[in-house]
């Protein structure tokens, strides 16, 4: 665990969070600051700081698998999943972690 960050600290439950689900490899909660109707965060409880310093490709397999379960599990059809790499792209916990949006269209591109 990263003791300065943020998700750790979620994960180790010393900042509660809203979750939608929970394995011994991911951690799903609710945005507290949702950009869409449906906003869960997906977060691996490895903690690595980005996709690019991801060193286990099983990470992503775990990530990507939470994220269609979280889906299937709040009867998700339409969604969209999104991974930030550095505060250029959005990324601003550097944490390794997926978006889930859904509850409304997403348009292609993003602003």
């Amino acid at each position: 665990m990263a003791h300065d960050c943020l998700f750790c600290k979620i994960i180790a439950g010393d900042i509660p969070s809203n979750k939608a689900a929970e394995t011994d490899k991911i951690l799903a909660f609710h945005d507290i600051a949702p950009q869409a109707p449906v906003h869960v965060l997906v977060i691996a409880k490895r903690h690595t700081p980005s996709v690019s310093e991801t060193p286990d490709n099983a990470i992503f397999a775990d990530l990507m698998g939470g994220a269609r379960d979280v889906a299937k599990q709040l009867n998700l059809e339409d969604y969209r999943i999104i991974l930030n790499n550095g505060a250029e792209a959005g990324q601003s916990v550097f944490h390794m972690h997926a978006h889930i949006l859904a509850g409304r269209p997403l348009l292609w591109p993003p602003g």
